[in-house]
């Protein structure tokens, strides 16, 4: 409810720049929790950032190379950097050194492009290389290995075959709930995978795509959006995938998009994009050589465009949507991360109805009952009223915020991926603490 009455008095997107960190980043992204912001450097290392104190409270030394994605586990103990020196490293927070203790460090032959936690176990690492192969490196002792997620060719289609056995892949992440990874290729198609079996469910072609770059979820994983190589963001809704069947069938199926994003005037590309917390905004990163560009746009309006974000001469190389309030990261091309937010002006008229603001001091004559608690009139009108008042005892409160669609695909705690990935649970618990270090202590 306080959410609610905020949202009256301020703007669901940000506007204007709050502050900027200079880290020499290349990529910034907020906490599950919204206190804190990881970015990664060229020279390979990490640094966390706390928004508060707008300090740095933890570096993370391990990479060689340039840093190439971050991920936060789902109550922000654990940390995983990918790294062009071949290496992914899970970093856990809550030890008590600085840099702090390596918890997995994953060793691959060729650079890596991106790694993901799933969203509901940390000990289950999704990793894109170079090679354009993607991997789900399970950790837990009962399913440790790695598992390579392949295209199933169609035999009686040697064309099609042909052309796709050419296809790399260039975009991988996990949808909100964990169920499925969905992997984007250089040929315009997404795939779909079942992560507990690591067999594909659907291939979806998207035409005049063109390489897909990058793909993004709304939280509630209804919907996604997809980068490629046309310069156009595309919507899609998706449909409810069924679980793997013994012989392995698969939907073949092309997505038409529900929205089109783009520059129609610049034609600019984008270099990432990023959801609000409801899924109500899209903000995109514009590949703009002259400036630093966000556009936002109004998912639930037909796409239109909202604003677009100016900040400055320093070109923008990522952005990232804070996940519970009207706050946007984006790091520049010099290594700085902007903070932006939704500046709001004091209005105290918002608290007392009969307030009035006045440029100099004035006589005020005070009235006899101004300052009671409760006039005794009202206060035996509001008896009357509450006691006229029907009481349902038989019916229960109705959240009406969460739609059927969103029901059917929100998984039970008995869906057989579900409880596959909750096997031998991490230790990223709630109410876990960050140990504060003095200088001398790191020393």
């Amino acid at each position: 409810m306080n959410r609610t009455v905020a949202n009256i008095f301020t703007s669901p997107y940000p506007t204007a720049i709050q502050t900027s960190l200079e880290s020499y980043a290349t990529i910034a992204r907020f906490d599950p929790l919204g206190k804190l912001i990881a970015a990664g450097r060229q020279d390979g290392l990490g640094v966390i950032w706390d928004l508060a104190t707008r300090g740095q409270v933890r570096w993370l030394e391990g990479h060689v190379k340039g840093i190439t994605s971050i991920d936060w586990s789902q109550n922000s103990r654990y940390v995983l950097t990918s790294s062009k020196d071949w290496n992914v490293i899970v970093w856990d927070l809550a030890s008590d050194t600085d840099p702090p203790r390596r918890q997995a460090t994953i060793r691959f032959d060729v650079p890596v492009v991106s790694a993901a936690f799933h969203p509901r176990n940390c000990k289950i690492v999704l990793v894109l290389l170079s090679s354009g192969e993607a991997y789900i490196v399970d950790l837990r002792k009962e399913y440790r290995g790695r598992y390579e997620l392949c295209e199933v060719q169609d035999e009686s289609d040697d064309e099609g075959q042909m052309n796709r056995s050419r296809a790399v892949f260039t975009a991988a992440r996990f949808e909100p709930s964990g169920k499925h990874v969905f992997l984007g290729t250089s040929l315009g198609y997404i795939l779909v995978f079942n992560a507990r079996t690591k067999t594909m469910v659907a291939r979806h072609k998207i035409s005049g795509a063109g390489i897909i770059r990058g793909l993004e979820f709304v939280a509630s994983g209804r919907r996604m959006v997809t980068n490629s190589s046309d310069r156009v963001l595309r919507q899609f809704n998706l449909p409810i995938y069924p679980s793997p069947t013994a012989d392995d069938e698969y939907i073949e199926q092309e997505l038409e998009p529900t929205h089109r994003f783009n520059d129609p005037i610049s034609k600019v590309g984008w270099h990432a994009m990023s959801y609000s917390p409801d899924g109500e905004w899209l903000a995109g990163g514009a590949a703009d050589d002259a400036s630093h560009k966000i556009y936002i746009w109004d998912t639930a309006r037909e796409g239109l465009l909202a604003s677009t974000l100016d900040g400055g001469r320093e070109l923008l190389a990522y952005v990232h949507w804070h996940p519970h309030k009207p706050s946007i990261a984006s790091v520049t091309n010099m290594g700085n991360i902007l903070i932006w937010h939704c500046p709001t002006e004091e209005r105290w008229g918002a608290f007392a109805g009969g307030f009035e603001e006045v440029d100099e001091n004035v006589e005020y004559e005070e009235r006899e009952d101004e300052f009671d608690i409760e006039d005794e009139a009202d206060m035996a009108r509001r008896k009357m009223l509450e006691e006229e008042e029907d009481v349902d005892i038989e019916g229960g409160a109705v959240d009406n915020a969460v739609s059927a669609a969103d029901q059917s695909r929100q998984p039970s705690e008995n869906d057989e991926d579900v409880l596959w990935a909750l096997e031998e649970p991490d230790d990223d618990v709630q109410g876990w603490k960050m140990k504060v270090l003095l200088e001398d202590e790191q020393d």
